[in-house]
């Protein structure tokens, strides 16, 4: 008989769940022995091997080959995932979370279907807030550029050997150290800031 194939996980006896941990199972005849769920494919085929050597299969047929005795299986293998009343909580209290994303978003397509004037308001009402929000922002950072560079101008008079118009307790001298550097460039229509909302 030829050798079995591995899963798709890369190991015998292991498979990968949809929510990202991986299942151990072993099977003998008839028998399906489940070995759990594993947060690792690796920690899975321990588990299996831990299995295979109670029993009694041969070395060929398990994952690794670096165990010689059933107690270096055991001492390798991951202990048993338990599943307290809490873990039961926490999935029940998430499944519910998910059953009602899934049925807010299922009523506001429902909604955006029925009241395409609305969607409309709402995109162009957010449109209006990005270009605000981009005129905002060129508008403090001209403001910045020219309070810095007043304060550059006046720094260099006074290095010059003149005097300036500011007084030596002047706040306005902070200003040579703002920063310019564009945090969005001309170009840009604050749609970062905003595209959680189209």
């Amino acid at each position: 008989m030829p050798p079995r194939r591995h899963s798709a996980s890369g190991y015998r006896g292991v498979r990968e769940r949809p929510n990202g941990g991986f299942y151990a199972e072993i099977r003998s005849g008839d028998l399906r022995l489940s070995l759990g769920t594993y947060d690792t494919a690796h920690e899975a085929a321990r588990a299996f091997d831990a299995a295979a050597w109670r029993l009694g299969r041969p070395r060929r047929q398990m994952n690794f080959q670096d165990v010689y005795t059933l107690q270096q299986a055991l001492d390798v293998a991951p202990p048993p995932r338990v599943n307290s009343a809490q873990d039961r909580a926490e999935h029940t209290a998430r499944q519910r979370r998910l059953l009602v994303a899934q049925e807010d978003e299922r009523v506001m397509a429902d909604w955006r279907r029925r009241h395409p004037e609305d969607v409309a308001y709402e995109q162009s009402y957010w449109a209006r807030r990005r270009e605000e929000d981009t005129r905002r922002r060129r508008k403090e950072r001209l403001d910045k550029r020219r309070r810095k560079a007043l304060a550059s101008a006046q720094a260099d008079l006074v290095n010059a050997g003149g005097s300036s118009f500011f007084t030596e307790e002047d706040e306005r001298w902070f200003d040579i150290w703002l920063s310019t550097s564009d945090d969005t460039n001309d170009d840009d229509d604050g749609a970062d800031d905003w595209s959680d909302w189209d």
